[in-house]
């Protein structure tokens, strides 16, 4: 099986119920995975050694500086990442390592320069937004990338998250709209940096969301497409 390091934890998302679901629904496409809440060890434990084939990061874990509501929050969850774990992301997807950032992965890691890079875009703040968690259409481009071919559009309960930035090679899969929304909003792209496959997903605020039907079939595609599978064997997932 591929090994996988799940990175969770944070606030206003339930995470401890959500990273293990994922972790359920990777295991039925021979994806183990390890969930870890302390981000910071668990990536500089790959600088000394630890490897994995896959590395998602399903997490709210920034600075918290950006508002005054996170304030009671920051002794607990406020970080920013070492200089080893930032050495061992970076060289494990450089290196041909896969990223599955999911959600909330935009928004992590706000004093780091390379992590968009890395993963393909991020959260703006003072212009990125979303709704409530609400009935969500999400329409897919199912022409040219394995992780939507063949599949159809669905729909779901989640929030669609507004104008996040994209890097320029990154190839746009799904975009979403809900009914209190500004128009659809890019969720899902691909790309790779240097030999390694990275794939983002915004969606997925809570278990039920990764569950929902086409979305869970994406999200299995996509780590099987980041850990190097053919197209064919991600396409038959």
């Amino acid at each position: 099986m591929a090994s996988n390091l799940i990175l969770t934890g944070g606030i206003f998302h339930p995470f401890e119920t959500a990273a293990p679901a994922l972790a359920e629904l990777l295991s039925e496409v021979g994806i183990d995975s390890v969930v870890r809440w302390d981000v910071d060890e668990a990536l500089a434990e790959m600088a000394d050694g630890a490897a994995y084939d896959l590395v998602t990061v399903y997490a709210l874990r920034w600075r918290m500086l950006d508002h005054e509501k996170y304030e009671p929050y920051r002794a607990e969850w406020a970080m920013s990442l070492s200089s080893a774990a930032r050495t061992a992301l970076s060289a494990h997807v450089r290196s041909g390592g896969g990223l599955l950032g999911l959600h909330t992965a935009t928004i992590c890691f706000d004093d780091w320069p390379e992590w968009p890079e890395l993963l393909g875009g991020r959260w703006v703040w003072g212009r990125s937004h979303h709704p409530p968690v609400g009935p969500v259409q999400v329409r897919l481009d199912t022409r040219g990338h394995p992780l939507t071919r063949g599949l159809d559009d669905f729909s779901l309960q989640d929030e669609v998250y507004h104008h996040l930035d994209m890097v320029p090679d990154a190839v746009a899969l799904a975009t979403a709209d809900n009914p209190e929304g500004e128009g659809p909003q890019t969720v899902i792209w691909a790309h790779t940096v240097d030999s390694g496959r990275v794939v983002y997903d915004a969606l997925g605020h809570d278990a039920a969301a990764l569950r929902a039907p086409v979305h869970s079939r994406i999200l299995q595609r996509a780590a099987a497409w980041a850990t190097g599978r053919s197209d064919k064997q991600v396409e038959a997932i």
